[in-house]
């Protein structure tokens, strides 16, 4: 099941890359990144994962560049991460990581996306039932045979490891994701991206009519600016 949900997951993230959405999304991952751990990859777990993420979704160097630049200035504005939940049509729980300079407009403009069509938020930390935060990796499968590489990342973390379309995910626990980053690191393998990631431990089966309510909000509260990532447990 969060396998499934993850490919989905993936292809979507493919057509984003075509999206200055993905730029934006990246950019402020990476001046978090810098705020929290400096400005140096190397000594900056989290920075070298926003890098190759952005360098996955063909993010220019000179942008990546720039926005490291930027985010080590003391006059760049902060952004604070804030999780926000809620409850969409028909009882679909949706799971929103955000970077925000401004909270009140953030969450103003998530309980009108919710509320227009007869959501409504939730308080914070009421979900979390619902989902396991897991770290996924998506590798190019070219050349990788994938049962000898899960046989060999056992030791590392990983809890699950899936092949699909020329890509292969891993799935590790929360806490295993940046052991699993620095091992994929110093083996030298193309990874495309790195996130931890929300998967529903069980979902809610929707008509189409009803699915459909559900995607268009869903990527209404995408289009957001301060919005990272949208989460939710629709089958």
């Amino acid at each position: 099941m969060g396998r499934a949900f993850e490919l989905r997951r993936g292809r979507k993230e493919k057509r984003w890359g075509k999206m200055s959405k993905a730029f934006t999304r990246l950019g402020k991952e990476i001046a978090i990144s810098v705020k929290i751990g400096g400005g140096d990859p190397a000594g900056n777990p989290r920075l070298r994962v926003a890098i190759q993420n952005a360098k996955g979704v063909n993010m220019p160097k000179d942008r990546i560049e720039a926005a490291i630049k930027r985010a080590s200035s003391r006059d760049e504005k902060d952004f604070q991460e804030i999780v926000y939940e809620g409850y969409a049509p028909n009882g679909i729980a949706i799971v929103m990581d955000c970077a925000t300079d401004n909270p009140t407009r953030t969450v103003a403009n998530i309980r009108h996306y919710l509320t227009k069509v007869g959501g409504s938020l939730a308080t914070a930390g009421s979900l979390d039932f619902l989902f396991e935060r897991k770290g996924v990796f998506v590798l190019n499968s070219e050349g990788i045979n994938i049962d000898e590489l899960e046989l060999e990342l056992i030791d590392f973390g990983a809890e699950e490891i899936a092949e699909d379309d020329g890509e292969i995910y891993i799935y590790t626990s929360f806490e295993d994701f940046i052991g699993m980053q620095r091992e994929l690191e110093e083996r030298g393998l193309d990874v495309s991206s790195a996130d931890i990631q929300r998967i529903p431990t069980n979902t809610v089966e929707l008509t189409e009519e009803q699915a459909e309510v559900v995607n268009a909000l869903i990527e209404k509260i995408e289009e957001d600016e301060d919005v990272q990532m949208v989460f939710h447990n629709m089958k």
